[in-house]
């Protein structure tokens, strides 16, 4: 089964919320996403007055896709990544951001939001988000040895007779 890369939980989950939050109020943005470069939203927030989102988990995976046809791009032109996108609509605009290796930090706003604005402080909140992301990777993953098997097995064996 496919997981997210980055699991992020309690207090840690807690902080990277209010650091989407303030990215909202300071913005006037709709909906921000932290995705994961697999396709899973590890974290978002929606304005209040904002209509109903989009299927986030849909856009979540188009994004994370579409990162990495856009790095695949950037190799052919001999650049080792291109960090950021935007795509312009009519009435909206999505603009992604690289955070770090491991996720991509989505805003979606109407165009009458200055973008400039959006940059400034999605880029403040990239690196507030980077410390936080590379304190999770630094967790050592847990490790089942044979022991462990050994053990669950002698306990099933006693709960199922």
């Amino acid at each position: 089964m496919i997981e997210p890369s980055l699991p992020i939980y309690d207090d840690l989950h807690d902080k990277i919320e209010k650091d989407l939050e303030d990215l909202l109020n300071a913005t006037g943005i709709r909906y921000c996403m932290l995705v994961d470069r697999k396709g899973f939203v590890l974290s978002h927030k929606e304005a209040l007055w904002a209509p109903r989102p989009p299927a986030l988990d849909s856009v979540a995976s188009l994004v994370a896709s579409n990162a990495a046809a856009t790095g695949a791009l950037a190799n052919m032109l001999g650049e080792t990544t291109f960090s950021e996108q935007i795509h312009q609509g009519e009435k909206g605009v999505l603009y992604i951001e690289s955070v770090g290796h491991s996720a991509l930090l989505t805003t979606i706003f109407d165009s009458a939001v200055p973008i400039g604005r959006v940059k400034v402080y999605v880029k403040k909140t990239i690196t507030l988000l980077i410390a936080k992301l590379e304190a999770i990777e630094k967790i050592p993953k847990p490790t089942l040895d044979q022991n462990f098997s050994n053990e669950a097995s002698s306990l099933l064996d006693d709960l199922m007779g």
